[in-house]
């Protein structure tokens, strides 16, 4: 489907912000006030009503491994791609076309890993629709129909491409509560007890695509009003190509347009959408910037896909030492005897794929005894404290991650050249990146500046990331490094990290599968030593090159699951 890009001065009037933009293209896109970072996601937990209460998996998540004797906590992840803060690709609700079902349509054969990157993102719209949520029957959800868009646009502007239409009721501020007060939220409704959430009808969603509205989001527990409509509201959007995400939260603190919007899925492959993390920013210097990139699709995805036959999990050092594997399960087929929808739910490791590796992924809780580590551990770390100074602690999950830590201008070091620069006789080792070579970066480059986000471009997850081989071959990746039969991934040195961290880096990024190399004391070196600084790393990044030489904003953000230790995600970044 084809779109103008140009926006008729007939409809829309230049904001301010686009008058912003036009006088600072080309400048730094600076790094972010946490107040003006605003996150639009629920958290994840067992405890929270985050899951359908019909034909859906139950969330939860099971510590694998923790401190002692080991150096690292793991989680086992179940989760529902529908849990949670959560979006919809077309095939979720739109049948595949051979299938011969209502609906059925191509749309149909787009699953999540298909829908492209620029259509994650925009500029926010918020249609204010509060004095809506609790004005239907029991059971039953109040229409919005296409006279409440109107009405939007009649006193702001008319949208158009590149904006996304945000539905606000509060419900989720109101109604998503621990139980038993979470029956509330979605099985009180379907149990007739109590009105739904309010949510489009079919007609507002052929409306909206008719405007060149591409991306939705409401803050109910479905774009599906509630009893009869659901299939058809999603279908009437699906089969035009829209995505929306359901269950946002603190919608209030957006304008009713001027906001970007970003929503950072869950990178399924095959998947009929996914958990997901969703972001707005207000920054009045940066805002404008990253609508208008992302109005004219200068986006680009740096997350590797989920995939069960891809290397997306640690394989370990050796037996014992393997992180959960990926596995992805069709929950919910399209078939008579279950219902209209596709949805599939899923069992991973917290650090498969594209993810962000948090302090307490490393560090112990405050009441640790350390006298439970290995040997091996113990000793590292005597030999890490008399270098590098005291480690630290931490009890911080996933949850309390600060997004605004997470992103800011991308800041590329080339290290390609350093492929092959180990002999066979080292191996299993890492091409080292040190010291020497950032500092030598920023003289011929440019320093490196606090808020950015450091990002070391090898080229290797773009060379190496392929399907897995045949048993017992080992995938090249991973496997065959860590078992010294290949070269491992260029790695930062615990100076190159402390280094960043002295200069105001909250975030550092890499191609590699893990920051921290193949070496086993390295890697904890690393680790622990980002950790105690507060330094993020970003890992299992891709298509790098396809921001190198730009000036580009980086954003990542994990799925919001209360409690964990590690947290995949998305990254992506937009350019001028």
């Amino acid at each position: 489907m084809m779109h103008n890009l140009t926006r008729s001065p007939a409809r829309v009037a230049p904001s301010l912000g686009l008058l912003i933009f036009a006088g600072i293209t080309g400048a730094v896109w600076g790094q972010v006030p946490a107040e003006r970072v605003h996150d639009l996601s629920l958290v994840v937990s067992p405890t929270l009503p985050c899951v359908w209460p019909v034909g859906m998996t139950p969330h939860s998540v099971v510590p694998v491994r923790t401190f002692g004797p080991g150096a690292f906590h793991r989680d086992l992840i179940l989760i529902d791609e529908h849990t949670g803060t959560q979006w919809d690709a077309p095939a979720h609700f739109v049948p595949p076309p051979d299938s011969g079902l209502a609906g059925a349509g191509p749309m149909g054969l787009i699953t999540g890993e298909k829908v492209p990157i620029w259509q994650f993102c925009g500029e926010a719209c918020v249609v204010d629709v509060r004095r809506f949520i609790d004005d239907a029957r029991n059971g039953e959800s109040f229409l919005i129909g296409p006279e409440i868009i109107k009405a939007w646009e009649q006193q702001y502007r008319a949208l158009g491409f590149g904006d996304v239409v945000l539905f606000r009721s509060d419900y989720t501020d109101r109604y998503y509560k621990p139980f038993p007060a979470g029956d509330r939220f979605i099985a009180a409704a379907l149990r007739k007890e109590a009105p739904g959430w309010p949510a489009p009808t079919p007609e507002t969603m052929t409306y909206l695509a008719d405007c060149g509205v591409m991306t939705l989001g409401l803050d109910g527990a479905s774009m599906g009003p509630l009893p009869t409509l659901a299939a058809a509201t999603h279908q009437a959007g699906g089969r035009r190509g829209m995505i929306w995400t359901e269950c946002a939260t603190n919608l209030g603190a957006l304008p009713a347009t001027g906001a970007f919007y970003v929503n950072l899925a869950a990178p399924h492959a095959g998947g009929s959408g996914g958990e997901c993390r969703n972001i707005a920013i207000t920054d009045p210097a940066l805002t404008p910037r990253l609508i208008d990139a992302a109005r004219h699709k200068r986006v680009v995805d740096l997350s590797v896909t989920l995939e069960e036959d891809y290397p997306v999990t640690w394989p370990g050092y050796g037996p014992g030492d393997e992180a959960s594997r990926y596995v992805a399960k069709t929950l919910n087929a399209f078939a008579p005897a279950r219902g209209p929808y596709f949805a599939r739910t899923h069992l991973l490791d917290g650090l498969a794929g594209t993810h962000v590796v948090i302090p307490a992924f490393s560090l112990p809780p405050p009441d640790f005894d350390e006298q439970q580590y290995s040997v091996e551990v113990r000793q590292a770390l005597k030999t890490f404290e008399a270098r590098y100074g005291r480690r630290g602690r931490s009890a911080a999950t996933l949850e309390q991650v600060p997004l605004a830590d997470l992103m800011g201008e991308a800041h590329i070091i080339d290290v390609r050249d350093l492929a092959g620069t180990t002999t066979a006789e080292s191996w299993p080792a890492s091409p080292a990146i040190t010291l020497d070579m950032v500092k030598r970066h920023e003289s011929q480059v440019r320093p490196v500046r606090a808020g950015e986000v450091v990002v070391f471009y090898s080229g290797y997850s773009d060379r190496y990331f392929q399907p897995l081989p045949p048993a017992p071959e080992l995938d090249r990746l991973f496997a065959a490094p860590l078992a010294g039969k290949a070269e491992g991934w260029p790695a930062p040195t615990p100076e190159v990290v402390a280094y960043l961290a002295e200069k105001g880096v909250k975030c550092i990024g890499g191609d590699g599968p893990t920051l921290a190399g193949v070496d086993r004391v390295q890697s904890l070196f690393v680790n622990w030593l980002a950790a105690t600084r507060q330094v993020y790393l970003v890992e299992y990044l891709t298509n790098i090159g396809a921001i190198a030489g730009k000036k580009a904003f980086f954003i990542f953000a994990p799925v919001k699951i209360r409690g964990t230790r590690g947290g995949y995600g998305r990254a992506l970044a937009l350019y001028d």
